[in-house]
This record gives C-alpha cells, structure tokens and sequence, in this order.
C-alpha cells in the first residue's frame, strides 16, 4: 500500500491525495510537517508530499509523484492518449506552477506575518500573474474541463495551485486573480462539488488549527533569535 506523508493544509499535498483517491487506490497517510528529521529521511529536499511505495521506494515532488501513479496505475488515465494533448496538459501544469502558484507562494510569509507587502514585490508578481492569465487564457477550454471534454491531471493541479493564488492574491493584492480568466471561477466551482474535493477539503480544515500552530511556533522562534 502506499503511504502518503505530508500536512492536509498543503496544497501539493492535497494535489497527490486527489489523484489517488480519483483512482481508488488504497493509501494511508502519515502526519509530517516539513523540517522534520522523519521528513528529512524520506524527502531529499524536505518538503512535502512524499509517498513511500509498498517495495519502500521514497519519491517527493508532486508533478513527478502524480505522473509515478499514472505510469504505475493507468487505469482510470489522467493524460490522454495523444502525445500532442499529453503536451497540452502537460504545458497547463506548468505554466500554472510557474506564473500562478509560485508568484502566489512569494505573499504567503506576508499574510502569516500580518505586513504589508513591499511594492516592488507586489509589483513583480503582479507581473508574473499576468503573464499566467495571458497563458491560461489562450490554453485553457473549460469545455467542460480545462483541456476538454474529459477531466485530466492538468484539472486537478490547477484546481490545487488556485487554492494558494485564490487566497494570498486576493488579500494581499486586493486582486480576483481568477475571474481574470473567462469560465476559471465557474470550473473551480464544479470541481469543488466532487466528492472527492469535498473529502479532501473536509481533511484540509481539520488540519488547520495544529498547521497554524506549526507556523506560529516557528515565527517566534525566529523572533526570539
């Protein structure tokens, strides 16, 4: 069986446990928070999501995890069956981690800490954004999925990337990021009302209070410093 490590409140993490839950996989999950040692054993650069296969093989970083289980499980497929709308799909994903999460992920120690973000950062993942809105607005279909008639991989990373740009764009850029992109913000909708989105959302806020202890212990470590 395989076990997923990591913290409910990360959306990476949420991003793997969608796709084994959307191919009915058997996994259990382990409770890990990252700097940990047990984390740093498993995950060759600390972070999470990891999962650990039934044979012990550790394998961290979720676009590699989430294409580990397609190649391993191809049942219920995530990735169509032509190489170019493989690319297709493929290209979503990143353009979204790149211009959409990352830029997004740059606010987040703003938020937590309660300031304000420094102008010449807004300003510069403002930029950034932009050029993800240009991006996914010429790629994405929403027809009724991203990239067509059938839900894909590229459906589910989004979905979990918008968690963050939805979140820290909009309060501390005053920003809907989202309805940036004709028919984004009513595809969110309906994959919110999976059911599956729904377990995993359910398990994302139980895990909040003990994740917002995590980062509160870590801050005043470092204020005590």
């Amino acid at each position: 069986m395989i076990t997923l490590h990591g913290f409910a409140a990360s959306n990476y993490y949420n991003l793997v446990k969608h796709v084994l839950l959307y191919k009915g996989l058997p996994f259990k999950e382990n409770l890990l928070y990252g700097g940990s040692e047990e984390l740093l054993a498993i995950s060759l650069a600390g972070k999470v999501p990891v999962i650990t296969t039934a044979q012990g093989f550790n394998l961290s970083e979720s676009s590699v995890i989430c294409d580990f289980i397609e190649e391993t499980y191809p049942e219920s497929a995530l990735y169509p069956e032509n190489a170019e709308e493989r690319a297709v799909v493929r290209q979503m994903m990143k353009m979204a981690e790149l211009y959409f999460e990352l830029p997004s992920r740059r606010l987040i120690a703003y938020a937590l800490s309660g300031t304000a973000v420094p102008e010449s950062i807004a300003v510069e993942v403002r930029q950034v954004l932009s050029r993800g809105i240009t991006a996914l607005s010429r790629l994405c279909k929403f027809s009724p999925w991203v990239a067509g008639k059938e839900l894909t991989m590229a459906d589910i990373y989004l979905y979990y990337v918008n968690t963050i740009v939805s979140a820290f764009g909009s309060s501390q850029l005053n920003w809907d990021v989202l309805a940036e992109i004709q028919g984004m913000k009513e595809w969110s909708t309906a994959m919110s009302q999976s059911a599956i989105a729904q377990k995993v959302e359910a398990d994302r806020q139980a895990n909040m209070p003990e994740f917002m202890q995590q980062v509160t212990a870590k801050i005043n470590a470092v204020s005590a410093k």
